[in-house]
């Protein structure tokens, strides 16, 4: 009973329950598909509160980690997922659903992989925080770059990390006081484990009749990110190693180059463009966790 409750309770376990149900019960999403901004600030907050802003006190500490961070996640990794999606994907909205992805904050999730994987924490949690806050600003340019055509103002979407961003980040600083910390820490992973569940589950759910019987499309958009997240991670940490980079940063760098919050792009994306464009985040969400499953046993076996 106790390996059953452990199974069912692993974050890999939960995400790819959610990603079945989804298919399988999607229908039911349309009763909580309106509560997904609160799922989602609520998801954000505790996830938010792995981030300690107090490590920004040196900004001579911090510039490099802090600039790698915002390059590395939007320049890089937007670039080449937004040129393979111009190539492959065949309407706007599946289109501008990758978009909201590039505009999307880092995954939260870099910063315990980080210390799992063994690789420099502080760095994590600075080049992290460098890209979430240059994210405020830097979403809805993006979004008024290449989705000009939506119209979508940028001003809403600025709203939107503001909801999203700012207000839980500032909610996050307060659940790290002394008091609140150690009780939040006992807690922090299942909420955000089975916050993103859910945000995943309306996301597959409520698009189930499109992707069910199109698995052309679906190709595609795994295809996609498949090559900006495997490829792009697997030839980035190739040539950081070959060019003299710190072994730790570079286990930090590979995920920098590939995540982003899924959570928030299938929310923002469904908000903005409507329930295709959130198609390309549900399937970021179960790729991205892929990538960690396989960054996780490439570590292992190195360890051996």
């Amino acid at each position: 009973m106790s390996l059953i409750r452990k199974i069912l309770l692993n974050r890999n376990s939960i995400l790819i329950f959610a990603v079945i149900a989804g298919l399988i019960v999607g229908d039911y999403a349309n009763y909580i598909k309106d509560y997904n901004i609160f799922i989602l600030a609520i998801t954000m907050t505790f996830s938010l509160s792995g981030l300690n802003l107090m490590l920004l006190n040196s900004i001579k500490k911090i510039a490099g980690p802090f600039l790698m961070g915002i390059f590395l996640n939007y320049f890089v990794f937007g670039s080449i997922l937004l040129s393979i999606a111009w190539l492959l994907v065949p309407s706007k909205e599946l289109f501008f659903g990758f978009v909201v992805i590039v505009a999307a904050p880092p995954g939260v999730a870099i910063i315990p992989f980080t210390y799992i994987l063994k690789g420099k924490v502080e760095y994590a949690i600075t080049a992290v925080t460098g890209a979430f806050l240059a994210s405020i600003f830097l979403a809805p340019l993006i979004v008024q770059i290449f989705a000009k055509s939506s119209g979508i103002k940028p001003f809403d979407l600025f709203l939107t990390m503001v909801q999203l961003v700012v207000i839980p980040l500032a909610i996050a600083q307060i659940l790290r006081t002394k008091f609140l910390l150690p009780s939040v820490e006992k807690i922090r992973g299942k909420i955000v484990d089975f916050g993103f569940a859910i945000i995943i589950f309306i996301a597959i759910g409520v698009n189930r009749n499109a992707l069910l019987p199109n698995l052309k499309i679906l190709s595609l958009v795994v295809l996609a990110l498949f090559i900006s997240i495997f490829g792009l991670g697997i030839i980035y940490g190739f040539i950081a190693k070959k060019i003299g980079v710190d072994p730790k940063i570079v286990i930090t760098q590979k995920m920098l180059v590939t995540i982003k919050s899924s959570g928030f792009s299938i929310f923002t994306a469904m908000a903005l463009f409507g329930h295709e464009a959130a198609i390309p985040s549900a399937v970021l969400a179960v790729m991205v966790l892929l990538f960690l499953i396989f960054l996780s046993l490439r570590s292992h076996k190195s360890t051996q």
